[in-house]
């Protein structure tokens, strides 16, 4: 199987796009409206509008790219050994992470708030027994421990195992005709169907199962991001459908500007005319539209980053193994570092420039230099972070379904 270079490369990019989202969360605005465990005094309710535009999307695009390497490693893993290896690329890191990288995130979110005393060595030695903390006291506070933003793993986690077991159905003759038909989407269908079961989840249980990222009792948010992964797993790489994401790309990026522009109008007229006096017919139409535009928007922005991702980014270069063997024990740092460095700059009052622009640098460069200069040059630590123990030699022969390993 040739590598696809634009999977990889697509890969790194959207976790690269987590990190600024991260940083955004610490400036964005209103505050009330967009919690994070810690914010700066330097809040922009301008920020809003462009962190939803990634964010109606980029967690989506991650769980169909990780459904994707579940489809690349079938080909040549049993089923026992697809489900261990995924196991241990997926675990050991969410819990080396939970035990040693997330701590720093809870302390200076409770510090910040006046419900954790300082002193990181004591609320260590509380945190590893388990509390209990105050009502409110870090994200988390209710179960002692929090894997904050590394919830990912455990669901990309659970939705293999369930793939696994549905293997058998999906490859039988009627699971492939059911693949088929969806290979077989061509036009407007490719752009607008995959967005309807994501609409209709919305529809039925986001009001009454609200997204914790807690795993038990987020049913909108399984039945979503599940959907991506089975997505990515269906899509593979069938050369056809790549081809025809890569044709419509122009119109899949038109459709996505199209209807995230409509939402940003319908949304400040809403605020400008008081929905309050609306009578309630008029206001469930509005917003029924407004969630018709938000998984349009979704899908085809995620069609639109694929099918340019296939027709530009589908090359050798230089950058990429390197940034493909990064990208995981980033993810799992990044957070961390963002939050020490912030926590230690937001006190300073430097400014609403230099200060994100800092915070931004220190992120990129702890990321850098505990990646380069720690985690990949110390054979019993690389598996703690996702990694082979003796790192590959590079080969231009290796494929995506061997790199997606790591994933």
């Amino acid at each position: 199987m040739n590598r696809r270079h634009d999977i990889d490369a697509l890969r790194v990019l959207a976790f690269g796009l987590l990190i600024l989202y991260h940083l955004g969360m610490l400036y964005v605005g209103p505050a009330d409206d967009w919690k994070f465990h810690l914010k700066s005094s330097y809040i922009g309710d301008w920020l809003e509008y462009p962190m939803l535009a990634s964010s109606f999307w980029r967690m989506d695009l991650l769980f169909l790219i990780s459904g994707m390497a579940v489809h690349f490693l079938r080909g040549r893993l049993t089923l026992p050994a697809l489900a261990w290896k995924r196991t241990v690329r997926l675990l050991v890191p969410l819990l080396f992470g939970m035990a040693v990288v997330i701590p720093i995130q809870p302390y200076v979110q409770g510090v910040t708030d006046g419900l954790v005393e300082p002193g990181f060595g004591h609320f260590l030695l509380r945190y590893y027994t388990g509390g209990p903390w105050p009502a409110g006291a870090f994200d988390g506070w209710q179960f002692g421990v929090t894997w904050n933003h590394l919830w990912y793993l455990p669901y990309v986690w659970i939705y293999t195992l369930l793939l696994i077991v549905l293997l058998p159905a999906l490859e039988s003759s009627t699971g492939q005709r059911v693949i088929a038909a969806i290979h077989h989407l061509r036009g407007w269908p490719l752009l607008v169907l995959p967005a309807l079961p994501l609409f209709a989840y919305n529809l039925l249980l986001a009001a009454r199962f609200p997204q914790n990222h807690a795993l038990f009792h987020d049913w909108y948010a399984h039945a979503g991001y599940a959907t991506m992964f089975l997505y990515g797993y269906a899509i593979g790489t069938h050369q056809g459908l790549w081809q025809e994401l890569a044709r419509l790309r122009h119109r899949s990026l038109g459709i996505a500007l199209f209807c995230f522009t409509t939402f940003v109008v319908l949304d400040r007229l809403g605020d400008l005319l008081g929905m309050s006096s609306w009578s309630a017919s008029t206001h469930a139409a509005f917003h029924l539209c407004e969630h018709a535009l938000h998984f349009v928007y979704m899908w085809s922005a995620i069609a639109a980053v694929l099918g340019w991702g296939h027709q530009y980014l589908n090359r050798p270069f230089r950058w990429l193994p390197y940034a493909r063997e990064a990208v995981f024990p980033w993810y799992i740092l990044h957070q961390s570092v963002l939050l020490a460095v912030a926590y230690w700059l937001i006190p300073l009052k430097l400014g609403p420039v230099l200060e994100p622009t800092l915070t931004l640098l220190g992120t990129v460069g702890g990321c850098a230099v505990l990646h380069e200069y720690v985690i990949r040059r110390t054979r019993w630590l690389r598996p703690l972070f996702g990694l082979d123990a003796v790192p590959r030699a590079a080969s231009p022969s290796l494929s995506f379904t061997e790199q997606t390993q790591r994933a």
